[in-house]
Formats: C-alpha cells, sequence, structure tokens
C-alpha cells in the first residue's frame, strides 16, 4: 500500500458520487468495499468522504431538491491552475456547467461538459489533494470517457490536459488510451448502436479482489449487474449499478508478476 500525497495535473485525482439517497448510498459502499465515512457539516451540505483506512478514495454528496440530475459518479482532473484550465476547455469546445468555486479551504473546482456532451470535473486542490489510495480493492481505478464521437472527445482532453493519445489496434471497438509521460491516465471509447439511448458519460471503475464475488455480494446489498463479467486483457470486468442506480465498473485486476 502506498499513500498518494499529490497527483499530477492533467491526471485524474478523485471520483465522487452525487446521489438521491446518500444515506442508503454510504451503506451499500460500506458493505461492498469496506469503506467508513467522514461525514461534513451542514456547510458542505453533509458531503462525506470514503476511508479505506485513514486515507480518503472517493466523495459521496446528497443531490439537493434544487439540482436536477440522476445519481452519477464524476471524476475529477487534477489542476494546478483552474483558470487557465478553463481558458483551454472554452478553446477547445468544452462548456463550463458549474463553477468556478472555492470549496472552503479544501481546494478550487468546475464542472464542464467537452464537445460530445460527457461531464466531466476539475479539482485544483489546497488542503484536499485527492484520493491517497488507487489501484487496491476499494479504491478507484481506472477511468474511461463512453462517447459517441471518440476521435472529438481525443483530441479535446489531449489538448486541454495535454496527454498523448494512443490508438489500440485490433479490438472490436475504437478506443484510445490516454497518457501523461509514462503514467496512462484513462481511456476514450467509441459508442456504436448497441449504446442506443445512452448519453456521453465518464465510466468509474473501482477495483475488487473477485468480480464475481463482488458482484455477488453488491446483489445482496440491493445493487444490480448490468453486464455480467467478462474477461479482459486488463481484468475481469463487470458494469453494475447501486441502490439509487448510480453506474460504475468493478474489476479484478491481473495478478502483478
Amino acid at each position: 500500500m502506498t499513500t498518494i500525497n499529490k497527483h499530477e495535473p492533467g491526471t485524474i485525482c478523485w471520483v465522487d458520487l452525487m446521489t438521491t439517497d446518500a444515506e442508503k448510498a454510504r451503506e451499500f459502499y460500506k458493505g461492498l468495499f469496506e469503506w467508513t465515512f467522514a461525514i461534513g457539516g451542514p456547510e458542505s451540505g453533509h458531503y462525506a468522504m470514503a476511508n479505506l483506512g485513514n486515507d480518503h478514495v472517493a466523495g459521496l454528496g446528497q443531490i439537493g431538491p434544487e439540482m436536477k440530475m440522476p445519481p452519477a459518479w464524476s471524476v475529477y482532473f487534477a489542476s494546478d491552475d483552474l483558470d487557465d484550465t478553463i481558458t483551454k476547455v472554452k478553446a477547445a469546445g468544452g462548456n463550463v456547467m458549474m463553477g468556478p468555486m472555492d470549496v472552503m479551504e479544501e481546494g478550487r473546482m468546475a464542472v464542464f461538459t467537452d464537445p460530445t456532451g460527457a461531464v466531466f470535473g476539475v479539482w485544483q486542490p489546497k488542503r484536499h489533494t485527492g484520493a491517497q489510495r488507487i489501484d487496491e480493492p476499494g479504491a478507484m481505478t481506472w477511468y474511461e470517457v463512453n462517447t459517441p464521437d471518440a476521435a472529438k472527445a481525443r483530441d479535446f482532453y489531449c489538448s486541454v490536459f495535454d496527454l498523448e493519445p494512443h490508438k489500440m489496434e485490433g479490438g472490436p471497438i475504437e478506443y484510445y488510451t490516454l497518457h501523461k509521460g509514462a503514467k496512462t491516465v484513462g481511456g476514450v471509447l467509441q459508442m456504436t448502436k448497441e449504446w442506443a439511448g445512452v448519453p456521453p458519460h465518464w465510466m468509474a471503475y473501482f477495483a475488487v479482489p473477485n468480480t464475481d464475488a463482488a458482484a455477488k455480494k453488491l446483489t445482496a446489498l440491493g445493487g444490480k449487474v448490468s453486464v455480467p463479467a467478462f474477461d479482459t486483457p486488463y481484468g475481469r470486468i463487470a458494469v453494475v449499478n447501486d441502490p439509487t442506480g448510480a453506474v460504475f465498473s468493478i474489476v479484478q485486476l491481473p495478478a502483478k508478476s
């Protein structure tokens, strides 16, 4: 286990869930991932930090009555200059949905849509630097934007966050990985006709020790398996819903050689 103190700008530093029933969601993720929660006061809207041990791994908040949105997981890219990132987002064809805004002494944030319609956030850290553990059971491990125009999304994220795209060859779908130096930041997936009716979105993946066992536990906790477990070169994956309807993926990572 390694504690992460800082995420490089242009990489994904945080994920959080906004949900219609925060109490139900906390119980579900506590059972699934063995998270504990530190729930903030009214000044934060009772936003909760999900922890493994003493380390922050994700956030969870309540959707207010004024917020017209379904339950959803969101990803946040790290930035050391949010105002500059906003300028780059606009220049590359994205739109500002919310912010910029200060989150007490924790950091600054804004929420955007990319040119294909997928929503994402950007976080400029102050006291809160992002996820302190990744790539282990119960923590975030992968992220991809599912979009009807993969090439446009690819070019947008590469322009805004100074990333390098690599096209995956030989697969059944058009897919790009995005890189920041030696680090793989995330993926871009071309949605096909099988995705009809599904809006563009970012998908968050959480690591689990065993995908099949986690899917069984998840169902017992009131969640739902949307896409049953399947094997890939990158791990055994299932796409699931929590009891409030938010979609995410679980993955059993390959054993390290």
